[in-house]
């Protein structure tokens, strides 16, 4: 994904959760695993977005997403779910593709514009129909840099 947000391969991964809130913790504890940021506080932060409304985008996709101090650009984490989780979106529909992101505290808009890449990107049924089949992390973190190189996020 193009926008400045990083994501490497060791951040994308397919899990089992069975509730929002078991997404949020494996969320955090990738993050801290391959981002080195506290994965309490990081869990802490989604939770407290999530209480202001969902995140979940629609369509089988989630966007969890928090700002921090500990960081210095936006940073991504991507699962595919290996069975669909209620995560509170607005269509009603369980989600199976979770985009966890972090933006530091002062990225202002910069933070926006990074949501609305990975919304972009999961908006193109093609693509999101892709990582929703895709069998390895490889195979995930594959589409996510053609799709960078097509310049599409």
């Amino acid at each position: 994904m193009n926008v400045n947000v990083k994501i490497v391969p060791e951040a994308v991964g397919i899990i089992s959760a069975d509730s929002k809130e078991a997404i949020l913790t494996a969320l955090a504890q990738q993050f801290a695993e391959v981002y080195g940021v506290n994965s309490d506080s990081v869990l802490e932060s989604l939770e407290e977005r999530e209480a202001l409304g969902s995140t979940g985008f629609g369509r089988g996709v989630a966007i969890p997403h928090a700002r921090v101090d500990t960081i210095s650009m936006p940073v991504a984490v991507l699962f595919r779910l290996d069975a669909p989780v209620d995560f509170g979106a607005a269509d009603g529909m369980p989600v199976d593709l979770v985009f966890g992101m972090l933006s530091p505290t002062n990225a202002g808009v910069g933070h926006l514009h990074a949501l609305a890449a990975i919304s972009r990107t999961v908006r193109d049924d093609a693509i999101r129909q892709a990582m929703s089949e895709a069998q390895t992390p490889e195979a995930l973190y594959s589409m996510l840099t053609n799709v960078s190189d097509r310049d599409v996020a």
